[in-house]
């Protein structure tokens, strides 16, 4: 699969940015994720991860699916830090998500837990600082929503990371961090320019590969994913991390 100059550069914190800046994406192996966190981070991730086993199910799903599975969270964050925000739905206009949009979705709040996790934080961190330097006159303070999502394949129906294709979410800035994935095959990341032109694809396939976005500029989406062995589960999880100046409307 193809990868774009940006998916070369992102080994510093200014090769991120460079790398935003110029093609407004940018991918970051796993490993390299991990060590930028740093060990004593990375000794929280077994209970991270398993954090995704007690996801509550998606029933806002208009396509009538029960593949997905998420809890959310809204937070405030600058460079002092990061604090959390009342628990609040969901909302994306119908204009970036035809499929789901247009209603206040509200999903089951993200354990302290996971919010308060060093790895959690530490992403955020990096995300914040990137875009934050990538951003012209950025805001003082980023409204930040949170996702934890994991997508079920079926024995009989594959699983879709997301339904409505290729979009944007109607933020700013998105990272995408890929937690694990257990017998599935495709779950391929596709990234297109803002009118739809394909620009690279590429699968997140190991704990910690990361993407950051811009979503003012690029489109994304990832192809369905499909049991390998029909007879045992088959899941993709994945945290999602938005950036935007203000909360959307939500009347």
């Amino acid at each position: 699969m193809g990868h774009a100059s940006g998916m070369q550069r992102a080994w510093s914190t200014e090769a991120t940015v460079a790398a935003l800046r110029d093609d407004g994406f940018v991918f970051t192996a796993g490993d390299r994720m991990g060590a930028w966190l740093g060990e004593a981070a990375m000794a929280h991730w077994p209970a991270f991860a398993a954090s995704w086993d007690d996801l509550g199910p998606d029933l806002f799903m208009a396509d009538g699916g029960r593949y997905r599975r998420r809890r959310h969270a809204a937070l405030a964050a600058d460079v002092n830090g990061v604090r959390r925000k009342p628990h609040q739905p969901h909302f994306q206009s119908r204009d970036y998500n035809a499929l789901n949009g247009g209603v206040q979705r509200w999903f089951e709040p993200i354990r302290p837990s996971v919010t308060e996790s060093p790895i959690l934080l530490g992403l955020l961190g990096l995300a914040e600082t990137a875009f934050r330097a990538a951003t012209p006159a950025p805001p003082q303070v980023w409204h930040v929503e949170v996702h934890q999502f994991r997508i079920e394949a079926q024995a009989e129906q594959a699983g879709r990371p997301t339904p409505e294709g290729l979009h944007r979410d109607g933020v700013d800035w998105v990272l995408v961090a890929l937690i694990g994935r257990s017998n599935v095959a495709e779950g391929v990341t596709q990234i297109a320019d803002a009118g739809g032109a394909a620009l690279d694809r590429f699968t997140l396939t190991n704990p910690l590969d990361t993407v950051l976005l811009d979503d003012c500029r690029v489109r994304h989406g990832v192809t369905p994913i499909h049991r390998l062995d029909r007879d045992q589960a088959g899941y993709r999880d994945a945290l999602v991390i938005t950036l935007a100046r203000q909360e959307p409307e939500s009347g």
